[in-house]
């Protein structure tokens, strides 16, 4: 008779439970069975927890899915001085991100099935966390010619973009948006009018007084305007990636409320950095879209709060030395940013401007909803991916202990409260906290 292996099983007990999808905040624990969760809940193990089975004493940390991150830049192929799938994979372990969603400007871009293809073997090959990948929008992201995209959609893309830079040209968007309603797909935007995008910092008083071109706020919610008229045209499904301005927070607002099938994220640096954060020319403050004026800061804080902003993406943009040590004009744009997305995000929470469910809800379950992952939810038959973390730890922000290959971040030196004890892929430990 053939015996059938021995079943993997992990008890996470003296946890804080937490699902935002659900709403569970509750003590409790937690069986993981051969990678996926199989019983949770206060009374579990009420009793003990049966022999045979490995036990983690959480000890009263926060029990919540692995999160999920809907914008990384891996830069594998073409970059990988920068980061690779094996550096972003340790980075994204280290920060509780157990799936993260790779944007397609890489060198080659990823245009065609054999590029989604390798995103998806190199990403078995490190057996890390779970990474999926976009396509572009348009071939070699040149903004003229579609991709394939019902086919890089049968493949495993997970949505299309163009990466960093905006489908420009609007007959371009509607096709696009018309082609991928036929599969069910979604199109993400670089909000940018890219004519007045030639610009290092805003546009403003700030800007004028450093002596640097500046890109005007309008650039963005122009673009977006533009394209929720197609969307309405069309029938599309369409994403607005990293929001900024109060102005593009208020038209989001407006077409929801009409019912278009729109949603959108932001970045950490958005919530809690403004313009100033540039300084005397700090590169390690330039991002794409730039940082923006207070008054902008705060309305995408409230548009967070208020729902209009779905999920919030860390925007990790690793760069060395030699792309960011530059004068402020031609220095790279973007920031590291997916070993701060859990601290810079609970700061939220801290603050009291957002509930902890809420708050978590837009960095798990709502990325994954959006894309159509499996993820984000802690739930019996789910993929135990999970994140067990210290609500009130404190520290600070240190970028010479991060596993990314690069370390471009403003926040060098910033206390936060929030720390990863472990980080838990189909059931594999891949972060545990020294």
């Amino acid at each position: 008779m053939t015996r059938l292996p021995a079943k993997h099983r992990t008890a996470y007990i003296n946890a804080r439970l937490l699902d935002p999808a659900s709403g569970l905040d509750a003590p409790g624990a937690l069986l993981a069975e051969d990678g996926r969760i199989s019983d949770l809940g206060p009374q579990l193990f009420a009793d003990g927890v049966p022999e045979g089975i490995q036990t983690v004493d959480c000890a009263g940390a926060c029990l919540a899915p692995g999160l999920v991150d809907m914008r990384v830049h891996i830069r594998e192929p073409g970059e990988e001085q920068k980061e690779t799938m094996g550096s972003a994979g340790r980075a994204a372990a280290a920060g509780g991100v157990t799936s993260v969603v790779a944007l397609p400007n890489t060198d080659p871009v990823i245009d065609d099935v054999a590029g989604v293809e390798y995103i998806a073997r190199r990403a078995r090959e490190e057996k890390r966390v779970k990474v999926y990948t976009y396509a572009a929008v348009t071939k070699g992201t040149e903004g003229r010619e579609l991709t394939e995209l019902g086919m890089l959609g049968e493949y495993g893309a997970v949505a299309f973009t163009d990466g960093t830079k905006a489908v420009a040209s609007a007959q371009v968007m509607r096709r696009a948006l018309s082609y991928a309603k036929t599969f069910g797909h979604l199109i993400v935007q670089h909000p940018e009018e890219p004519s007045l995008a030639g610009g290092a910092m805003n546009g403003g008083e700030m800007a004028t007084r450093l002596g640097l071109p500046g890109i005007p706020s309008v650039a963005e919610v122009m673009m977006v305007e533009r394209d929720l008229r197609l969307v309405e045209l069309t029938g599309g499904r369409y994403h607005v990636a990293h929001v900024s301005t109060a102005a593009t927070v208020d038209v989001i607002r407006r077409a929801k409320a009409h019912g278009l099938n729109v949603t959108c994220d932001t970045a950490p640096h958005y919530l809690t950095l403004n313009e100033i954060a540039v300084g005397d020319y700090r590169t390690f403050a330039k991002v794409s879209p730039p940082l923006r004026g207070e008054d902008d800061r705060r309305a995408v804080m409230e548009g967070l709060i208020d729902g209009t902003i779905d999920a919030i993406a860390s925007d990790h943009a690793p760069h060395d030395q030699e792309s960011k040590r530059l004068p402020f004009a031609i220095a790279e744009p973007g920031i590291v940013g997916l070993e701060t997305l859990l601290p810079l995000s609970l700061q939220l929470f801290h603050s009291e401007k957002i509930g902890l469910l809420d708050l978590l809800g837009r960095i798990t379950a709502k990325p994954a909803d959006i894309l159509g992952l499996k993820a984000g939810h802690l739930t019996k038959g789910s993929p135990a991916d999970l994140l067990i973390f210290d609500l009130n730890k404190a520290g600070k922000i240190d970028p010479d202990l991060f596993e990314s290959k690069s370390k471009n971040t403003p926040f060098e030196g910033l206390p936060v409260q929030g720390r990863v004890r472990r980080t838990v892929v189909d059931g594999r430990s891949l972060f545990e906290a020294a």
